[in-house]
């Protein structure tokens, strides 16, 4: 179990409403678990990938720990910028496609 957070930009009412029954708000569109197990956050990501096709210009990014990546974090993406975490000679990037 790890700390994961959900950022959200324009995402309609339910996936707001979604995220805050399973998470906790701190702030508009953002939302924190401190021990949510890998299956619960898949269970958030399938729902948020299901619903993110009624979506219009709106965007939801998740990161939680993971050491087996890059920085100690992994990120996923639905809508713009898609974005994935590197290591460069040492330094965490992100690289936008």
């Amino acid at each position: 179990m790890s700390m994961t957070v959900v950022v959200t930009r324009n995402v309609a009412t339910r996936v707001r409403g979604f995220l805050a029954s399973s998470m906790l708000e701190l702030a508009p569109g953002v939302y924190s678990a401190p021990y949510l197990s890998p299956a619960v956050r898949e269970r958030i990501w399938a729902v948020l990938d299901d619903w993110f096709v009624a979506e219009q210009e709106a965007s939801v990014v998740m990161v939680w720990h993971d050491a087996k990546m890059p920085g100690g974090q992994n990120v996923r993406v639905l809508g713009l910028p898609p974005v994935e975490l590197l290591e460069l000679d040492g330094l965490i990037v992100t690289r936008r496609h």
